[in-house]
């Protein structure tokens, strides 16, 4: 490959990414609107467990938050790394969300929950934040 077409290559891989992370930020902005959405029409009680769930995914964190001082800087503890991506993929809170109209669950509070979990993912992928290796460094 010459060197013009490598730069070409890596100059399309970064537009890429960029695109990949304005969708990203786009994303978050609907769920977060639609998870204020949720807490107008449904009262603090829904707006609440939005806002829980924007923050609880990183309480993940806390799995291995003894043993921080033998990781490395931006690794996360290999113990917390399946509970820290269970918790961070999108797949997850939307499942539940095309399940909840079908379910006899009708509680408006876990859908604004879900939306703020949403939410919580699309703001992680846009600020280039995603799912761990199991070593617990941020894939690529």
């Amino acid at each position: 490959m010459t060197a013009t077409a490598a730069t070409a290559t890596a100059a399309t891989a970064r537009a890429g990414h960029r695109i990949r992370r304005a969708a990203w930020l786009t994303n978050a902005v609907f769920w977060t609107a639609f998870a204020v959405l949720e807490g107008v029409n449904h009262g603090a009680l829904a707006a609440a467990f939005a806002v829980a769930f924007l923050f609880a995914p990183d309480l993940t964190f806390l799995v291995g938050i003894r043993d921080t001082a033998r990781v490395q800087r931006g690794q996360l503890q290999p113990r917390a790394v399946p509970y820290y991506n269970a918790a961070h993929r999108a797949l997850v809170p939307l499942a539940l969300m095309v399940a909840f109209p079908f379910s006899p669950i009708t509680w408006a509070p876990i859908f604004a929950a879900l939306c703020g979990w949403m939410g919580h993912i699309s703001y992680d992928r846009a600020l280039g934040y995603g799912l761990r290796t199991k070593e617990g460094f941020q894939r690529g």
